[in-house]
Formats: C-alpha cells, structure tokens, sequence
C-alpha cells in the first residue's frame, strides 16, 4: 500500500486569543554550558549549536564558566545604554504615531543584542548592523539628534534624504550603512573581514540579521566564504521568534537550532541567550579573541523576542496573541541586568527611576534640537540639488540638462 505525501506547513505555537505557548524553546539551565579555549576545533564544540549559553540564572546571580566578570561601572553602562534605547524607540514610535516621521523600526526586547554584542567589540571593528541594532549606534557614540535627523530626512539627515527612516551610518563609529533588505550585510561583512586579514589587521568585523532572512542566499554565501577563507568575522543571527508576521518555523527552526547550520560549513557557532546581558558579552567577546586569532569566524544564534511590531507598518495582534512577550521563558533584558546588579547592590529602584527621567530629558532635548533642523511638514528642506551628488564623478549631460530645469522651476 502506498502512501500519500503530505506537505507539512509551519504553525505557530499560538495564534490570536489563544493561550501564549513556548513549549517549543529550548532552554539549557544557567551555568550548564561549557566553554571551550577559542582556539578549539568547530568539529569538537558542535553541541554548542544547540544548547543555550546562559549566565544569570533565575535568582539573577551570574553562574558558570562564561560569566565574563564585568565590572558594575560596565554594567551600570550596559544598563544605561539598553535604557537609553528603549526610551528613545518609545519616542520614536510617538512622533511616528502623530505623523511627524514616517516610519520606525523598534528593538524591543532586543536591547541586549545590540548593545552588550557592541560593547564586547574593539572600537575599530566594523559592524554591519540590520534596522533593530539602534543600540550599536548610541554605544558607539552616535548623537541621537544625527539619528533623529535621519529619521526626519531634514536638512540635517546623514543619508541627505536618500534613505529610509532608520538606515543610519557611522564613520566615526566603524559601523556601515544599514540596509532595508536583510542578509545583505553578511557578505559585506565578510568581504570586510576578507579585506582586514589581507592586511594584516586584528579589527574584525561584526553583522546581525534576522532569522527569517536565514533562509536568503547571501547568508549561506557568506557563511560559506566565512568558513572558506576563516575570515575574522562574527555573524549574528538574532531568532526573535518572527520575521515580519511569519513565524520562525517558516525559515526552518522547527527542524534545528539556526546555529546549527554552522557546523555544516565548518564554522564554530554558538546558542545564546540574546536576553542576557552577561551571556551575549561573554558569546561575543569568545568569537573576537577567536577571530583576532586566526581561528576562524563564529556563527552566533541569539535567542530573543520581539516584544513589539515588526515595523511602524505591522500589526503583530493579527498573527500572534497580545500579550506574548509577557509569557517569554527568557524575560527582559533590562529587567534582568536591573535586577543583577541589584544583587549585587550597586543599584536600586530609586537610582533606575532617576536614571530613567534623566535619559527621557536628554531625548526630549535632542528631539526639540532635531526638528528646528526641519520635519516632513515644515522647513527647512533638503537642497534638491543634493540628488545629483554622490553618484557621478562627472555628472553626464542629461543630468547636467535635468538640474538646470530643476533651478530654473525653482528660481
């Protein structure tokens, strides 16, 4: 008797009005997991693809061999900075509510990505961030009125109207342009750090994206030249649980773990949990020191949840029950470093309040600054003239013709 194939379609563990289910997560206990010298083969530490790197366990005490030992002033600032991003995403989201940007992307629930991945790094690595790394910028020292201007496309605005709202960039910070369409950052990266170890350099280089995006080419392209060349690269997956409204099953994690696709490239990869602070420094500065040292690059799986939408333009309470994230296994990074060093007596609920105004001050400043630089409904403008710039060394002559019209309508 022969039997019919079935096509099997992903479904999310809960849908609108039913009951959040994680029963799918799997989750090793803090402290558990082992970690190996840098220098070890990525035959050897396969098993870190599917177990979870976690540091601070449910009383909120670092455990086991990959507490990275940081200092509370590095907490304090690691506290600071996940703050400091969620604050200004809220005020972002609020200006895009009541029409004065476009367009916003959050990192909710995500803070600790971006931010303890960031502060892991030497300041000359190179990131090649996706749009919910905002925290990258602000540890780097990018001035939130510069991220506000962008998001305004004023006159002020670093891509000079060019981009989408939230595809920044930083010289100074060493951190590339971002891209709307994800996994394109991989093979930059790559290609950067292909480039850094021709030259000798110890800088490497550093990208994120999404685990939807897992399932583009440009990422096995660019874990394969990873793997290749041992280029001194770190590639972030960062499995937020959804891509867009689809959820993570439909790029295959159903089946295995995202870092699990690394060894089948040769490359060492880990599983972390992306909500603690403490777990991603310690993940992130394990593949440098490997990197730096000629080893190879490191696949990084951060398991995390995007507590809100997906963008400015999705509704997350169409595919997905409302309140969540309040049922995630691996709770809130702020939360969580908040609570650690409480523990450890080096903060309180009063400092935390204090800190919180103090950061909410600073953004309503930057944004009054911001906007007198010009918005979407009020000057000053962009020169228009800006849009025949940067693409030609010598402009040809049909856009030397369409410039002249274009100041002879204004003039």
């Amino acid at each position: 008797m022969t039997r019919q194939s079935r096509l099997h379609i992903p479904v999310s563990s809960a849908r609108p009005g039913e009951r959040p289910d994680f029963s799918y997560l799997q989750v090793s206990p803090a402290g558990a997991v082992a970690r190996p010298s840098i220098d070890a083969e990525a035959g050897s530490i396969q098993d870190l693809a599917h177990t979870l790197i976690r540091v601070l366990d449910e009383t909120h005490h670092a455990v086991g061999p990959w507490d990275p030992a940081l200092s509370a002033d590095v907490l304090r600032s690691g506290l600071r900075y996940m703050l400091l991003t969620r604050l200004f995403d809220n005020r972002m989201l609020k200006s895009q509510r009541q029409g004065k940007i476009s367009f916003y992307v959050q990192s909710t629930g995500e803070e600790a990505v971006a931010v303890a991945g960031t502060m892991a790094l030497n300041t000359g690595d190179m990131l090649f961030p996706s749009y919910r790394q905002q925290g990258a910028f602000l540890v780097r020292g990018s001035s939130m009125v510069d991220l506000m201007c962008q998001l305004l496309s004023n006159t002020r605005d670093m891509c000079k109207g060019r981009q989408l709202p939230v595809c920044y960039f930083s010289v100074a910070g060493n951190i590339a342009a971002i891209s709307a369409n994800l996994a394109t950052q991989f093979p930059q990266a790559v290609g950067w750090a292909m480039a850094a170890a021709i030259k000798s350099s110890d800088d490497v280089a550093v990208s994120w994206t999404g685990e939807g995006s897992t399932a583009e080419a440009d990422f096995h392209q660019a874990v394969l030249f990873a793997s290749v060349y041992r280029a001194p690269v770190i590639l972030n997956v960062v499995n937020n649980q959804w891509a867009i409204s689809t959820f993570q099953g439909f790029a295959g994690g159903e089946c295995l773990s995202f870092a699990a696709r690394g060894p089948g490239y040769g490359l060492a990869s880990l599983r972390v949990d992306g909500n603690d602070f403490l777990a991603v420094h310690a993940a992130t500065t394990w593949a440098a020191a490997r990197a730096r040292a000629g080893v190879g690059a490191t696949l990084i799986e951060l398991v995390t949840y995007r507590a809100g939408a997906h963008s400015t333009s999705d509704d997350p309470a169409r595919y997905r029950p409302v309140d969540e994230h309040r049922s995630w296994p691996l709770g809130d990074p702020i939360e969580r470093l908040k609570q650690h060093l409480m523990v450890l007596g080096e903060w309180s609920e009063d400092r935390h309040a204090k800190l919180t105004e103090e950061l909410e001050a600073d953004i309503n400043a930057a944004w009054k600054e911001a906007v007198s630089y010009g918005t979407q409904s009020e000057g000053p403008r962009l020169n228009t003239d800006l849009m025949f710039d940067d693409v030609y060394k010598d402009l040809p002559p049909n856009l030397l013709l369409q410039r002249d019209q274009l100041r002879k309508m204004r003039s």
